[in-house]
């Protein structure tokens, strides 16, 4: 039997490699996108081509007196291709819009969904780094500015070859009309430079602010009934705006710096455009180059001088690789790594040796030992903070100790594979999560699914049943149209853990909110219907204590005693744990 301990799967992604694989994902879409951009590009680059023909073809007509002769025909037949080209620049801008559309959709569910499965393979440990509200708004707002970079690069392509292109056909014109733009450029790029660095800062920093404002009003809204009944709605309100002053702030700086290269690329720009049709004229006087070609010149420097293009794109860009950034702190968190080794045949001896955590620097636990025979029913009680539900969480593998090991009859938890694992341990807690969509699914939410029978079995021994069938659609009622009660729902979570099977059972504080006799009546049912299973019960009530085989005293991170509820009760310090 393998017990090698794996180690966590670690896939660091940066901001730009995660964007390539969103490219990647999107390569057919953004292929077609980039054959639309740079196909409107280029109808966009002969068109000051054809107008110019049809310029000089309508002057020759005139000048000879032929205006229906060859000359004639000749200002037809450009006027007429002046007219596809403005069609297929309009069609293709519409292909381009239809495109691009799909495209950051597509991107944007592709992200969401890849963050989201990484978020649930590294489990609960993600919650602790990361706020609800924050993880949430890297889920939905960045996700989405970061879905846009592939559409937005096959944009940029398209941003870039009509400058260029224009550049060329200046050349193609006349060459000294492209040196006298390219004298310019350096200029241009030290724009773009300048934007791009600015602007990356303020995006980041927006960002980081608005997930800051987003984990706050999670928590706000997590604890809207508490704020309520202390009457300090507005206290809330101003801590959870308290960055809001910084946020309008980058945004500000933002649009500043994006508004400072428009502003300055409107000082340049004309400056060019008139170099370029200031030599123009001069090459016209001189016979170089006809009016027609003057024309194209002049519509060709415009073209060149596109800087307000490129500065939107690279904008988006901006914002889509601090978004990528955001998201990628995510996905470097390491997944859960689980190995390939099976239980033996056993009745669930759980063992707990040499236990260490750390959070923030403290020692949580330290130096826990505790083992739960087969079969039996250990009961872990202590003052709040003592380190209660981070126990149950490391009996189940719902958190890795720092230091230490835990053991399933012989076998280290982190050897195990994960539906193995799964399939034997149990958990209900002490809020649940009502996950199907209806009643009988949060009961049978898991995988493999329990059989009906067993899902109304385990709803009675919970004592759900009475509650579940006094509804008008009984087991099918859906979730969100059920009035359920706080210990209700405490019974359904309770139900769904009876459901599963297996040779351990954790409960977290799963029955705080049941009344006494219910509680009796469950805690019958968890010691005697299920004598094949270990059970480990966080317990914060002393008849729940009592019930247990042995009670685990837990204090301030370690154990102070293990023993039956009546020897430890004959002690002073363990009946003020209860309150006695």
């Amino acid at each position: 039997m393998a017990t090698t301990t794996p180690r966590p799967q670690h896939h660091p992604t940066s901001d730009a490699g995660l964007l390539r694989a969103a490219t990647r994902h999107s390569a057919a879409r953004c292929t077609v996108l980039a054959l639309c951009t740079v196909a409107a590009a280029g109808a966009s680059l002969l068109l000051p081509l054809a107008i110019g023909r049809a310029l000089d073809a309508v002057l020759t007509g005139h000048a000879t007196g032929d205006a229906t002769g060859d000359g004639g025909s000749d200002a037809t037949r450009w006027i007429l291709v002046c007219s596809a080209l403005i069609g297929v620049s309009a069609l293709l801008d519409a292909v381009d819009g239809v495109v691009t559309g799909t495209t950051n959709a597509r991107t944007t569910a592709w992200l969401r969904g890849r963050v989201a499965r990484h978020v649930l393979a590294v489990g609960p440990r993600t919650t602790a780094r990361f706020a609800h509200g924050d993880l949430v708004a890297r889920l939905v707002d960045n996700a989405a500015h970061a879905g846009i970079a592939p559409a937005t690069l096959a944009g940029l392509l398209a941003a870039l070859v009509t400058p260029v292109g224009a550049v060329v056909a200046l050349a193609l014109i006349d060459g000294l009309l492209a040196v006298v733009f390219i004298a310019g450029v350096p200029v241009l790029v030290l724009l773009l430079r300048a934007f791009v660095r600015v602007s990356s800062d303020c995006v980041a920093r927006y960002q980081r602010v608005q997930g800051d404002i987003a984990g706050r009003l999670s928590e706000a809204i997590g604890g809207a009934r508490t704020i309520a009944a202390a009457r300090t709605e507005d206290k809330e309100a101003a801590r959870v705006l308290e960055a809001l002053p910084e946020l309008t702030r980058q945004g500000h700086r933002t649009w500043r710096a994006q508004g400072r290269s428009q502003a300055q690329a409107v000082m340049v720009a004309p400056i060019l455009q008139l170099a370029v049709v200031a030599v123009a004229g001069h090459l016209l006087l001189q016979h170089r180059i006809t009016v027609g070609e003057l024309l194209a010149a002049s519509r060709y420097a415009v073209l060149a001088t596109g800087i307000g293009m490129l500065v939107g794109q690279l904008g988006g860009l901006v914002r889509a690789r601090a978004a990528a950034r955001r998201l990628g702190e995510v996905l470097a968190e390491p997944e859960t790594a689980y190995g390939a080794a099976e239980l033996p045949a056993g009745g669930g001896l759980l063992e707990l040796r040499g236990i260490k955590v750390t959070r923030g620097g403290r020692a949580v636990l330290d130096g826990v030992d505790l083992t739960v025979p087969a079969g039996g029913t250990l009961a872990v009680v202590g003052r709040s903070g003592a380190g209660k539900s981070l126990l149950a969480s490391l009996a189940g593998r719902l958190a890795d100790p720092d230091e230490g090991d835990v053991r399933l009859d012989g076998v280290p938890l982190r050897s195990l594979g994960r539906a193995e694992l799964r399939r034997e341990v149990g958990y209900a807690f002490e809020r649940p999560a009502l996950l199907g969509a209806t009643l009988e699914d949060t009961i049978g939410f898991g995988a493999p699914r329990p059989a009906p029978a067993r899902i109304r079995e385990a709803a009675g021994a919970a004592r759900a049943d009475t509650f579940i069938t006094r509804l008008p659609d009984g087991y099918a009622t859906p979730c969100a149209q059920a009035p359920l009660s706080g210990g209700e729902v405490q019974r359904l979570g309770l139900a769904r853990a009876f459901a599963r099977g297996g040779r351990l059972l954790i409960l977290d504080d799963a029955m705080s909110s049941l009344d006494t006799v219910t509680e009796h009546h469950i805690a019958e049912a968890l010691l005697h219907r299920t004598p094949h299973r270990s059970r480990l019960i966080i317990a914060h009530r002393a008849t729940t204590a009592a019930r247990a085989d042995a009670v685990a005293w837990l204090h301030e991170g370690r154990i102070r005693a293990v023993g039956t509820h009546a020897e430890l009760w004959e002690r002073a310090e363990y009946r003020e744990v209860f309150g006695a």
